[in-house]
């Protein structure tokens, strides 16, 4: 058998470790676009910070990992996918077999079209080689204009503080992190970080980007030595274009990971499956959810039926010190009910949201103590009672509430 995974990132490295594991005498081969080991995109904050070297910021910590495990990793990109005759191109134009194919190329930076955007003080944080940029440039003092304020850059903006920039954001949306906490909460977030020393732009697109800095278009401008963008990532599916594969918002798959062509996978940033909360199918870009997908696309491809439950949009971020995190169908339900704390002078925000006696999505600001918690709860499906109804009095109980409900005497 001849597993061909495209794609080095948690759902491509764990796919491939868990057909190691299922099927001992395959082949097993990983084609990586990017000129490194394996890393995590989600340790690039902390190589910022300087909490870890590249070597840190590595999946597997040795670097014979792979080959003990005769898995073969190579770099090249892949052009064309051509699941009738059971193989691949690269760009370079050689051809790859394969017996089972798993698609797992992740997603990559959707930068808007802003006039500027591809000059030479602009840099994306998506990869290593856009850390050592920002590394280079993103001294003590130095001004630096971010783009973007939902979770990806609010994760950047964090590394950015430990730096000792001057850092301005700026959010088209009305809101810091719009995609993932309502008004209150977002409006928490923004005061806090201009508290620290950020100055936060909300509600204001940008113009154009020149050498000296950004132009907002409602005429402000904000000196910049470096321009970071953030503003969302879309699937790496170009490849598949005449592959038959159906792509919607991402490579379409079922609930054993496979897609609309026999014998190909998907898993991961670039894979649109079931929604745990809302039984919709839909893009999850978060690295938990890639390495659930890695692990059980591999059991279904190696003959050992999997069937997945879906995965749930959820958050937790940590800007300038404030804890805050999203979980489920944070926005409620037509017909549900919710509970909200509100209390700004001490930066805290709790909102419940209810349908029947069932917890499913919840925000929190403040108030790192709940999150294990309010993930339970949804991930569950836990039936309140009476609970439901003590929490719309008082959501701070959420920990009385979870011990009450999910506890086995």
């Amino acid at each position: 058998m001849q597993y061909l995974i495209i794609g080095a990132g948690p759902a491509g490295v764990n796919a491939a470790e868990s057909l190691r594991q299922l099927d001992p005498d395959a082949a097993i081969r990983i084609i990586g676009d990017e000129p490194e080991p394996p890393y995590s995109r989600m340790a690039i904050p902390y190589l910022l910070m300087n909490r870890v070297d590249e070597h840190g910021t590595h999946l597997r910590d040795r670097a014979d990992h792979f080959a003990g495990l005769d898995i073969q990793v190579v770099q090249g990109r892949v052009a064309k996918v051509d699941p009738p005759a059971h193989q691949v191109t690269l760009e370079d134009g050689s051809a790859v077999a394969y017996d089972k194919l798993l698609i797992a190329t992740g997603s990559s930076p959707a930068n808007p079209p802003i006039p500027g955007i591809d000059g030479p003080n602009v840099s994306s944080c998506w990869t290593l080689a856009d850390a050592r940029v920002i590394s280079g440039k993103a001294l003590p003092d130095s001004h630096v204009a971010l783009i973007g304020a939902g979770f990806i850059g609010s994760i950047i903006l964090e590394a950015l503080g430990m730096r000792g920039v001057r850092l301005s954001v700026i959010e088209q949306g009305e809101r810091m992190v719009p995609r993932m906490m309502g008004p209150q909460a977002g409006g928490l977030l923004k005061r806090w970080c201009e508290e620290k020393g950020v100055e936060v732009h909300t509600g204001v697109a940008v113009d154009r980007i020149e050498s000296n800095g950004v132009h907002l278009a409602d005429g402000t401008h904000i000196d910049a030595d470096l321009v970071i963008t953030a503003t969302g990532v879309r699937p790496n599916v170009a490849f598949l274009e005449g592959s038959g594969v159906t792509v919607d918002q991402g490579v379409v798959i079922d609930r054993h990971f496979r897609t609309s062509e026999q014998d190909v996978y998907a898993a991961g940033d670039v894979a649109q499956g079931l929604d745990f909360c809302t039984g919709d199918y839909a893009v999850h870009a978060i690295q938990p959810t890639a390495s659930d997908h890695g692990h059980l696309a591999a059991a279904n491809m190696s003959g050992h039926p999997a069937l997945y439950e879906g995965s749930m949009n959820m958050n937790v971020l940590d800007t300038l010190g404030l804890l805050s995190c999203s979980f489920g169908q944070w926005q409620g339900v037509e017909g549900g009910e919710h509970a909200e704390l509100y209390a700004p002078e001490d930066f805290r925000y709790l909102s419940l949201q209810f349908e029947d006696d069932r917890l499913i999505g919840a925000n929190a600001v403040g108030l790192y103590q709940h999150v294990g918690v309010l993930r339970g709860l949804i991930q569950r499906r836990t039936s309140l009672g009476q609970w439901k109804d003590r929490l719309l009095h008082d959501p701070t109980r959420l920990m009385e509430a979870y011990m009450a409900t999910t506890q086995v005497i």
